[in-house]
């Protein structure tokens, strides 16, 4: 019989997927970034121009966005979610690591996993609600996407790269959809299979992933039932991406050019969702490539255009990353137990 060793999944050294990881970021920064950059050096200046009270409208509207994801956290907890503030610093610590790790949802959902078990979240809830999380939300942005395409194509025309972003989106729903009829529908199908496949797996009980997958059938089932809570899910999700980007449309008019909601969101979904391939961290190149050259394809003038992205992604990007990093450190000082006295430090 083989070693254990040998039926466990081949991965790479921890020190090779780093160099990976930083290799291709500091292509994507060298090539796609940094090009970008040095177009908009010249109107630079303009930055300076900005009016302070425009630019606390897209910081407000960025906040109305966490908040929404902070919603939509509770909804899919539900009714085991823990208080809002403790959420809001669970999803800025999962943002902030999504931000600097390419990849980084899957380590984040890790993150947000683990700390809301230890808040007393049960684990197929959290399970299930952070999997509806992200599925879902990405479910609502293609719907937007394919909506303001169906209005944009008749005036603008057609795009191959909308072609390729409303397919991934057609794979995503079919995907999405189809786990949630197999596991409602056909779980006796889905445990027979699982428990199969579990069977060939080291160290993996086939009777826990069968009682697993029945209580998520249960959590799906419940949701599905409960249309205000399931609506109350999608409603979160939608105002999310919204006041995103509504944060970008903000930093467009700064600079002088009002674009149409319609082509924005086009251009906004076009880009999260080709971001959404795990490159780099959060999209980052990608998005702000994609955006500059849709929305000056929308007629919103170059230079214009890459600064208000480059605004956009400070507040989107960058400003999260050192707030989630504090979050997380406030996290960890609050589960810290504390120091009691040694039998040295008692007085008789």
């Amino acid at each position: 019989m083989p070693p254990a060793d040998n039926k466990r999944r081949f991965s790479l050294p921890r020190e090779i997927r780093l160099i990976l990881s930083f290799g291709s970021l500091i292509f994507v920064v060298e090539y796609l970034v940094l090009p970008q950059f040095a177009l908009a050096r010249p109107h630079l200046h303009l930055l300076s121009s900005l009016n302070p009270v425009i630019v606390a409208l897209a910081v407000v509207l960025e906040m109305a966005a966490i908040y929404s994801y902070v919603e939509l956290t509770r909804t899919v907890l539900y009714p085991y979610a823990p208080g809002r503030f403790n959420i809001l610093r669970v999803n800025l610590a999962g943002l902030a690591i999504s931000h600097v790790v390419p990849g980084g949802t899957a380590p984040a959902g890790a993150l947000s996993y683990r700390i809301f078990n230890e808040l007393g979240v049960p684990r197929e809830t959290n399970a299930f609600g952070l999997a509806v999380q992200g599925s879902g939300s990405a479910v609502v942005l293609n719907i937007i996407f394919w909506i303001m395409l169906v209005i944009s194509i008749p005036l603008r025309g057609f795009n191959p790269a909308y072609g390729f972003a409303a397919l991934a989106g057609v794979f995503l729903l079919a995907a999405f959809f189809g786990t949630i009829l197999l596991i409602t529908r056909g779980q006796r199908h889905a445990d027979s299979w699982l428990r199969g496949a579990a069977r060939h797996l080291p160290a993996v009980d086939p009777d826990r992933i069968s009682a697993l997958l029945a209580k998520v059938a249960l959590r799906i089932t419940v949701l599905i039932n409960n249309r205000r809570t399931l609506w109350s899910a999608f409603t979160w999700a939608g105002l999310n991406w919204l006041f995103d980007a509504a944060c970008l449309w903000v930093f467009i008019w700064a600079f002088g050019h009002v674009i149409s909601p319609i082509d924005l969101l086009v251009a906004y979904g076009l880009a999260n969702i080709l971001a959404a391939i795990p490159l780099t961290p959060a999209g980052l190149g990608v998005i702000e490539g994609v955006l500059i050259t849709t929305l000056v394809g929308f007629g919103v003038p170059h230079s214009q255009a890459i600064l208000a992205v480059i605004s956009y992604r400070l507040v989107n990007f960058w400003i999260p990353i050192p707030i989630g990093g504090v979050s997380y450190a406030s996290l960890q000082w609050r589960r810290t137990p504390p120091i009691t006295p040694g039998p040295e430090s008692v007085t008789g």
